[in-house]
């Protein structure tokens, strides 16, 4: 059974968005490695701009600096 856990930063993917997600690595591990799609989980996770860091900054503060 595989688990494939999706991270994102909270800045309103849409439900759409995140259904498009799920398909297409449900579709992924159907395509490469042959997994049933029926026994597959994807999870997401959606995570705060102030809980996710890049170059010993959050991503907050990059996004306000226009990186």
């Amino acid at each position: 059974m595989p688990y494939v856990n999706i991270k994102i930063t909270k800045e309103g993917a849409t439900a759409e968005q995140k259904a498009q997600l799920i398909q297409g690595a449900t579709q992924l591990l159907v395509d490469v490695l042959g997994k049933n799609p029926a026994t597959t989980v994807v999870v997401i996770d959606e995570v705060d701009t102030d809980n996710w860091g890049v170059g010993g900054e959050t991503i907050t503060v990059r996004r306000q600096q226009g990186k």
